[in-house]
């Protein structure tokens, strides 16, 4: 008997240490096998393929670029009844197996071969989740392994829940939506946690053949679909005899929109952001996507403008407006138009326009760069240079001046005396170092001083902005961080630009912005004084009022305002249009400049 105990310790041992080596060999193994895979965490942040997200500076969404417009839900806020019409629709089995099930592969393999066609897959949720975030559509046998080790991997570091929401999250459910959130908006207008028990079982039933079972492709089958998930919930227990009774010869009632980001919250500045994305990422980087563009625009804030071009651009004319931040060159705003949808041309960056006395600020720059005091007295009458006779407003000569006072009262002549005097070189050099001039170059004709070339509204804004900015110029930019795939920085306009260009000093600078304030205190920017602040800006309007122009800046903003017809017709009215437009507009965003005044 002793040694018949012995002999069953024995065995009893050698079992456990059999059974150990072959669990620590299995780890192993799968150490080994984890090794050569992707790492899940990519589960988390996964974006399709070439999709861009926009983001406004409190990181909203404005728009999503790219062949996904996905509408994510956060973990926890998935819908249990979206989850048992997907798991019984896709994957009865889901809580019982570790990734691959071997019996439903082997059901749906008897299924198809009774059937004679192929009415059923085998692939887990886990498996179809591996596939869309790893892998392809390919049908091989070496992209089927990988799929299976994948999820194998997956299951054992991810838990059920945070398997089946991810997968929620990218399934492709037809009509580009792209997950469950955007397959409730695009097929019925509302937000998933909304969906009724008929409406959550059609979008599940979409899954295996998103256009084929479409409702808005093909609504019979659509519903013949429907009803094979709300049986087979019946059958896992997920819903009664009678709610599947209640609801089976529910009528189709689908109320279709568009995915929800499709279309941009701010369309004349996301296509200015498309157009200069180039410029900071390459082919290749926008192509694969995965690309999150954290963007300079204050949202409430282009809103409000919009709608104040609407407003304020009278008789059928056009408007823009640009806001900067002086200190950074970040765009706060940009509107180029009274409507997109009407007229995609962006009257902010491509509207070529003569800028007017605004230019002005220029001459009048290079002068006091060169040494000339604010206090040199100028006569004011007319004159003409190499047959260029430039006139004042309503022909009003003022006899002998300041510098200040004529820039303050607009005059035509000092301006073109002052370019004569400085030179041609130095105006046009202050002006491309200012932004102004590099891509409409300017030329060696006297109309320059008051405005003869023409140039756009951010390009001119960008350059008072610079002058606010005591003289430390930022190009006008629309970025403030680009993220790429895994949330990796890519660019960061706080860490890659350069810091400090200085254009003229910041006593020239402050000299500038004293005579822009003086402009609007006692001078033609008279209806853009606003009660309490230091305004320093200048009007423009070119020949005939064909376009009306102002610039002006507080301490943390400056912002440009154009009007205008496209068809460069003649507008009867004033600059003083477009001032009182920029007042309009600056008062309704006075309340967040102060804010941010106070923060500082």
């Amino acid at each position: 008997m002793k040694i018949r105990s012995q002999t069953w310790l024995q065995i009893a041992i050698f079992s456990l240490l059999l059974g150990a080596g072959a669990a620590i060999l299995e780890k192993v193994f799968w150490i080994g096998v984890d090794s050569t895979l992707p790492k899940t965490n990519k589960v988390i942040s996964f974006s399709r393929p070439g999709t861009i997200t926009i983001l406004s500076s409190n990181e909203k969404i404005i728009q999503k670029l790219g062949p996904a417009t996905q509408e994510k839900l956060s973990p926890g806020n998935m819908p249990l009844l979206v989850k048992q019409a997907f798991i019984a629709a896709e994957d009865r089995r889901f809580y019982d197996h570790k990734g691959v099930d071997l019996w439903g592969i082997s059901r749906a393999l008897i299924r198809n071969l009774r059937e004679g066609s192929v009415k059923e897959g085998g692939s887990t949720i886990t498996q179809q989740l591996a596939r869309t975030v790893f892998l392809n559509q390919d049908k091989s046998l070496t992209r089927k392994l990988k799929e299976v080790t994948l999820s194998f991997k997956l299951e054992r570091e991810l838990s059920k829940e945070e398997i089946l929401e991810q997968y929620l999250n990218y399934v492709y459910l037809g009509s580009g939506a792209y997950g469950i959130a955007d397959a409730s908006w695009v097929y019925f207008s509302k937000t998933p946690d909304l969906l009724s028990l008929e409406e959550a079982a059609l979008i599940a039933g979409l899954a295996p053949a998103p256009s084929f079972f479409s409702p808005l492709v093909n609504p019979n089958l659509a519903l013949k679909r429907r009803s094979v998930v709300l049986n087979r919930m019946q059958n896992e227990g997920f819903i009664t005899k009678n709610e599947l009774l209640n609801t089976i010869e529910k009528p189709l009632k689908i109320t279709p929109a568009k995915p929800k980001y499709l279309n941009s919250k701010a369309p004349f500045f996301t296509s200015w952001v498309a157009q200069k994305l180039p410029e900071f990422l390459t082919v290749e980087q926008i192509e694969l996507g995965g690309i999150i563009i954290k963007t300079s625009l204050n949202l409430d804030w282009q809103i409000k403008a919009r709608e104040i071009i609407r407003e304020y651009a009278p008789l059928g004319m056009e408007g823009a407006i640009v806001s900067i931040e002086p200190q950074s060159g970040l765009v706060r705003v940009l509107v180029g138009g009274k409507d997109f949808n009407n007229n995609q041309f962006n009257r902010a960056t491509q509207a070529l326009r003569s800028p007017g006395s605004t230019f002005k600020l220029f001459p009048y720059l290079a002068a006091l760069k060169k040494g000339i005091s604010p206090e040199e007295i100028y006569n004011d009458k007319p004159k003409c240079w190499e047959n260029y006779c430039p006139k004042n407003f309503k022909e009003n000569y003022l006899g002998e001046v300041t510098m200040a006072k004529a820039f303050e009262q607009s005059l035509n002549t000092i301006a073109v005396d002052i370019l004569d005097q400085v030179g041609f070189k130095e105006v046009i050099s202050l002006a491309n170092k200012l932004g102004v001039g590099r891509d409409n170059k300017l030329g060696f004709y006297y109309p320059l001083a008051i405005g003869a070339y023409e140039q756009t509204l951010l390009n001119m804004t960008g350059a008072y902005a610079g002058i606010a900015n005591r003289g430390n110029y930022k190009e006008p930019i629309p970025f403030e961080e680009i993220r790429g795939p895994n949330n990796s920085l890519i660019w960061s306009n706080d860490t890659k630009r350069i810091k400090d260009k200085f254009v003229v000093s910041s006593t020239i600078a402050d000299t500038m912005n004293w005579m822009l304030q003086r402009a609007v205190k006692y001078g033609t920017g008279k209806a853009s004084e606003i009660k309490g602040k230091n305004v320093a800006g200048k009007t423009g309007t070119s020949e005939g009022g064909r376009d009306l122009w102002f610039i002006g800046s507080l301490p943390k903003i400056t912002t440009g305002v154009w009007l205008g017809f496209d068809d460069n017709r003649k507008t009867k009215l004033s600059s003083g249009e477009a001032a009182n437009t920029w007042k309009v507009f600056t008062k309704k965003i006075l309340k967040d400049l102060d804010n941010l005044s106070s923060n500082n």
